[in-house]
């Protein structure tokens, strides 16, 4: 096996391992991984309009809203209006689940641990990759919901 391929093995185990985790806590924190994804997604950008979820998530309008329903049923979103456009709603975080936070805390301490291994300047580079990594990751998502919509 070349060293292209043992670095590939590395990086899709690496990120099955992330896969599996994120699965494993969403059922952990009694959530579905829609949800579970949803929250975060929120988390990270702020409120979005349902229209967005909707494109992000790949669900119908009508299964978007019955998650909306859902997650503002347990308090974890709030729905509103776009003040610009009032036939658009928009959700926001309400209060995130205290479930998730004990769902991966067992991560945040060993992946804490891992990288408190690694020198001042190798945290810079691991965290600047994982921040062009997030882009490049980001970037590719959006071509494939392009394509997506695009053959409906």
């Amino acid at each position: 096996m070349s060293t292209d391929q043992d670095h590939s093995a590395v990086f899709r185990r690496y990120l099955s391992a992330m896969v599996l985790h994120s699965l494993a806590s969403a059922d952990a924190a009694g959530l579905n991984a829609t949800d579970y994804f949803v929250l975060n997604l929120l988390d990270l950008t702020g409120p979005l309009t349902s229209g967005e979820l909707a494109r992000w998530t790949g669900l119908s309008t009508g299964a978007t809203t019955r998650m909306i329903d859902r997650l503002e049923q347990r308090g974890h979103v709030q729905r509103g209006y776009d003040p610009s456009d009032r036939r658009k709603v928009v959700v926001e975080m309400g209060k995130p689940p205290e479930s998730v936070g004990k769902a991966v805390a067992g991560a945040r301490r060993r992946i804490g641990a891992v990288i408190g291994e690694y020198s001042a300047a190798e945290q810079e580079t691991l965290f600047r990759y994982f921040g062009e990594a997030a882009t490049a990751y980001q970037a590719s998502t959006e071509e494939l919901i392009g394509r997506r919509t695009s053959m409906s």
